[in-house]
């Protein structure tokens, strides 16, 4: 068993507070441009993570996070995908 200081943490865009790397959704821009939720959290590309709740996401949004992060403009739906990976842990 792994102690707590061990494990991976990440920092979530939306608070900027540190987590266990499980505990936040991935975010993956891979080389052809696509950005996409990461549900195995092994997919290839530059990754980006965020809580699990609404808050952390709608804070993402509005400082415009995901889109400095990737350096690219985000579409709607690719937000509208991430509400709905929330709702769907919850």
């Amino acid at each position: 068993m792994r102690s707590l200081k061990n494990l991976p943490k990440r920092i979530c865009i939306g608070c900027n507070e540190t987590k266990l790397k499980k505990e936040l959704i991935r975010i993956v821009k891979n080389n052809e441009e696509k950005i996409f939720v990461d549900k195995t959290g092994k997919a290839n590309g530059r990754g980006a993570y965020i809580c699990n709740n609404i808050e952390c996401l709608e804070k993402a949004i509005k400082t415009k996070k995901l889109e400095r992060t990737f350096e690219k403009t985000i579409e709607p739906e690719i937000y509208e995908n991430l509400r709905g990976e929330m709702l769907d842990k919850k």
